[in-house]
């Protein structure tokens, strides 16, 4: 089993510490070592573990461990990836056992990634670095999603869809087919995305619309 770090003691953090124990549940794989985080006291304890120290105690980590980026906003989750610098981390993809594929072999995946229960990957996905699917979320065939990108329950994003990097979707956020999405939208719980979408802004509603903040 190789030792493992959840970076964030929040809320996600937690449920992340339960999606280890049900994957060890299958197959003995990771062992929790406890938590990094940049705000709470070292020492700090939950059911789950304790906190062992902030970014620059995994900084100076000699040994290698991995470590799973619990965060889910997504300039923070880019940040925190990129500040830590140590060679003996390494990022892998978290799985949930009851994910279910279409054809795993077409399934592909950088590093970082969270995928919890009950997701559903079709054929042909292509997905990048550090990316949250928290919950019931279902990806198209041929679909494309960048980095940093959170989506909550039971979003669905339709077969042949490009999304880019750093977009929240809320829960049960719908996106039809064929569609291309940039970098830094956010998208409101329950909103329908029918057309494309400009950077950097809120959209919500059946269809969704842009909204002025």
């Amino acid at each position: 089993m190789k030792d493992l770090l959840i970076y964030g003691l929040g809320g996600f953090g937690h449920e992340v510490a339960c999606l280890i124990n049900h994957i060890n549940r299958v197959k003995p794989t990771w062992n929790l070592i406890g938590y990094i985080d940049d705000g709470v006291a070292v020492g700090t304890t939950c059911k789950y573990g304790k906190v062992l120290g902030n970014c620059d105690t995994l900084n100076a980590w000699e040994k290698p461990v991995s470590v799973v980026i619990a965060i889910g906003n997504t300039k923070y989750l880019e940040l925190v990836s990129k500040k830590i610098t140590n060679p003996n981390v390494e990022f892998p993809n978290i799985i949930a056992p009851n994910v279910f594929y279409f054809d795993e072999e077409n399934v592909t995946m950088g590093k970082g990634n969270i995928v919890t229960f009950g997701c559903r990957f079709s054929c042909n996905i292509k997905l990048g670095d550090f990316n949250i699917l928290n919950g019931n979320v279902s990806l198209g065939h041929d679909a494309c999603i960048g980095n940093y990108n959170v989506m909550f329950p039971e979003t669905r994003i339709s077969g042949q869809t490009i999304i880019g990097d750093r977009n929240f979707f809320g829960a049960r956020v719908f996106v039809a087919q064929c569609l291309k999405l940039g970098n830094d939208c956010r998208y409101g719980a329950g909103c329908y995305v029918l057309r494309k979408t400009k950077d950097g802004n809120l959209y919500m509603g059946n269809p969704a619309k842009k909204i002025e903040i």
